[in-house]
């Protein structure tokens, strides 16, 4: 009986015979050879088709297959390091299961509106297929993570009537007659759970009606969101800088091919490991508003000003490849792709030269008592090389429920972590208001109605304590560690204020 394997398995296979059942990635004949790379859902492989090696009919067949027709093809495994994944197949005999005629998606580069209105086809590409592969580890890991030290998994409501976050970002639903919110987090009902089992965590989709296209914005994305009872705030950085360590970590060690396909910085990476950073907000305020700042936005304007040059020499020196005479259609589609990339790549250039002189005069009339905003937090983050805390932010920039501090009320226990490298807040967290008459000024001070959290009162009048907790946003994550430079390419079918479609 023929074994039938994946891919991925291909390595306990070689010298033996196998069928593999996938569909055309790519498909080249050389006359009397074709090579058709395969991918089947585990990884890519070059399948060597010679004539005469198989009846004349299949070798005819094969040789018209065009890209994602499916078929079960057979034969023997060979190392082949030169080869995707390190093997190929000698091909003996195949079975064509549906031929696929103009599929729209081909190897060429596409505009990233067309590729969202297909994305039900875009999934199967190389890249999409590389990130989603990530995500799974990093959510693999999120959940071992908690699993491991003792949280226990709360599953808490879509549908909720109270506000965590900032009332304008609430989604608003009819719930039989009455209007409710979808969730913007979980954490208000896990503080209820953490008080019965200690530590737990909760997981799943969330919910901002910010009106905002911002490569950092999803109107639905995936939090976890761990909740610690009898903790402090050094304990909370500690969680968090071993939890984002244990993430990367993983991600090294499964997915390295994936990696280095996505063009990730593995070098950057391999450096995340305790302990981060750690500013104060007023640190952070200093650092905006210094000469270092002015520095280093001078000294990144003119990379930015150079690497656009650079793109602009390339594109010169291949539209004279391009006019070349007998260059073949494989180099020309090449060259396109290429063409195409630096154009974009150009683009975005333009945007953060442009950008660039803003965002230092923002940062030069910083004023303290302001929330930092994505500029802000992309300055501190390109300044250092490993993720950074910022913590003990203006009571008045930050939620209610966030604990005053109590040698200076001016500010609370809270974090944001920043991710390096510029891509900014992947965590934020704080100690929680432990105090029921602190607390309830704080409702009564932000205009919320006390009666709508009266069983959130209830836990600083039975047993309060000290707790606290944080958020983490997977595309995010996901984003910063495969180096994309928006987090709709981290997640399957994005939702933005635009795209709803697919």
């Amino acid at each position: 009986m023929m074994n039938t394997t994946t891919i991925t398995n291909l390595n306990n296979n070689i010298d033996q015979q196998v069928s593999l059942c996938g569909w055309v990635y790519k498909n080249r004949s050389s006359g009397k050879v074709l090579f058709i790379v395969l991918r089947d859902g585990t990884g890519l492989c070059q399948c060597i088709v010679e004539k005469g090696k198989v009846p004349d009919e299949i070798f005819e067949q094969l040789k018209h297959l065009s890209q994602e027709s499916s078929l079960s093809i057979t034969g023997t495994v060979r190392k082949e390091p030169r080869s995707p994944g390190g093997h190929e197949l000698a091909v003996t005999d195949a079975q064509i299961i549906h031929p696929a005629t103009d599929y729209p998606i081909t190897l060429k580069a596409h505009g990233i509106d067309f590729l969202l209105k297909h994305r039900h086809l875009h999934l199967r590409s190389q890249m999409q297929w590389c990130l989603g592969r990530v995500r799974h580890t990093v959510i693999d890991a999120i959940r071992r993570f908690f699993n491991d030290n003792g949280f226990t998994l709360i599953d808490t409501p879509i549908f909720t009537t109270i506000a965590g976050e900032e009332v304008g970002s609430l989604f608003e639903v009819d719930y039989f007659d009455e209007p409710i919110h979808l969730t913007q987090t979980g954490q208000l009902y896990l503080e209820s759970a953490a008080m019965a089992y200690g530590k737990v965590y909760c997981f799943g989709p969330t919910f901002r009606a910010e009106k905002s296209k911002t490569r950092r914005h999803l109107t639905e994305f995936w939090m976890v969101e761990p909740e610690i009872a009898f903790i402090d705030l050094p304990g909370l950085l500690e969680t968090a800088e071993n939890f984002v360590s244990f993430i990367v970590k993983e991600t090294l060690d499964k997915n390295r091919s994936e990696l280095e396909t996505l063009g990730a910085d593995i070098e950057a990476l391999e450096k995340i490991s305790p302990p981060f950073y750690r500013l104060t907000y007023s640190d952070s305020v200093d650092i905006l508003t210094s000469d270092k700042a002015k520095d280093f936005l001078a000294a990144q304007l003119a990379d930015f000003q150079q690497e656009r040059a650079n793109c602009e020499s390339k594109i010169a020196e291949l539209e004279n490849q391009q006019n070349q005479q007998g260059l073949k259609q494989w180099k020309k589609d090449k060259i396109a792709v290429e063409l195409i990339e630096l154009r974009a790549s150009i683009g975005e250039l333009d945007t953060k030269i442009e950008n660039n002189p803003k965002h230092a005069e923002l940062a030069a009339n910083f004023q303290w008592g302001k929330d930092l905003g994505g500029s802000d937090e992309t300055i501190i983050s390109m300044m250092h090389d490993k993720p950074v805390f910022i913590t003990h932010y203006p009571a008045k920039a930050k939620a209610f429920y966030m604990k005053t501090d109590r040698s200076n009320d001016r500010v609370v226990e809270n974090f944001d972590m920043l991710a390096p490298k510029g891509f900014g807040e992947i965590i934020g967290g704080s100690m929680r208001e432990d105090s029921y008459d602190i607390l309830i000024d704080k409702i009564k001070a932000q205009n919320l109605t006390p009666d709508t959290y009266s069983w959130y009162l209830d836990l600083r009048k039975y047993g309060s304590v000290p707790h606290g907790g944080f958020g983490l946003g997977v595309e995010r994550t996901v984003a910063w560690i495969t180096g994309q430079k928006h987090i709709r390419q981290c997640i399957a079918f994005p939702r933005m204020m635009d795209k709803v479609y697919i």
